[in-house]
Formats: C-alpha cells, structure tokens, sequence
C-alpha cells in the first residue's frame, strides 16, 4: 500500500502574523501568504498549513477562536482568504483550528440558552458538563492560562 501525500509530503505551517507584510503596517496578512505562494511552491512545499486567522481576543496568539466563520481584520478579510485560497488550490492548503474563546458563537449560545435546550445539544458536550460527584470540575485538567479549565455557570446548571 502507497502511503498517503500528507505522509510524505513537506507541510509548511505558516503563522501570518509573521510570515508577510502586504500593507506596511508590520503585521503579516493573508495577501503576504497569496503573494509567497510561487516561492513555496519553488520550495517544494505540498500543502501549507495556515495558522489561526479568525477573529480572536489573541490571549493564546489566535488560537483562542471566536468566530471560525470570520476573519480576523489584522489578517484581512473573507475576500482575501477566498483570493488565497483560489490561487493554493492547486497547492492544497490546509488549516487547522483548535481552541475557542470564552465569546465563540457556539459556547456564547449554549451557556445563555435554556438549560434544558443545552443539554440536548450536540454540541454541548463541548463547552459544557456535569459537576463531579462531589460538586467540584468535572476533571481536572488545567488552563494554559492557569487554574481548572472549568467555570461554574449557574444558568446551565453545569
């Protein structure tokens, strides 16, 4: 069995910010990306791999989404992210997302609707569960930032 091309092929993560300025304003942007990609392609790059450009309030560097539908105005706009991603096409362009902030659409929903609508969500699971027996964090694991991942919402019930 052939392996896949993802399993040997060169994946270039790219984190904006950083990577090209389009505008002068000493923040890389979408448009850096679209106009470095005949050199990545020189490179032999395969897919690319762009780091968070939603909307976020960047406590974790972008990671922490609050909107996977948008783009964040730093990085440009959602017409920009389809120009670049028109032109990778043909490169397969790759993102991966990973952590939400406290304001995601998602979780802002779940926590303000009804408790009972909550809990037959599917999506709940992700943002929201049961107390432990004892009535402290349902486990315990830690935010990056510090203390238990968990915050009690009293709306919920969770």
């Amino acid at each position: 069995m052939s392996p896949m091309w993802w399993q040997t092929g060169t994946i270039y993560q790219i984190y904006p910010r950083s990577f090209q300025d389009s505008n002068g304003d000493g923040i890389g942007d979408l448009e850096g990306i679209r106009q470095r990609l005949d050199y990545l392609a020189w490179l032999g790059v395969d897919a690319i791999w762009i780091s968070p450009v939603y909307p976020s309030p960047m406590h974790d560097f972008g990671y922490d989404v609050t909107d996977y539908c948008g783009i964040d105005p730093i990085f440009g706009s959602l017409e920009s992210f389809d120009r670049l991603i028109e032109e990778a096409h043909q490169k397969a362009a790759q993102n991966h997302p990973r952590l939400c902030s406290k304001p995601h659409v998602d979780r802002t929903s779940l926590v303000q609707s009804q408790p009972a609508v909550a809990r037959r969500s599917e999506t709940r699971l992700v943002y929201l569960a049961d107390a432990a027996p004892d009535g402290g964090p349902p486990n315990n694991w830690i935010s990056n930032f510090g203390g238990s991942t968990w915050a009690w919402d009293a709306g919920s019930g969770q």
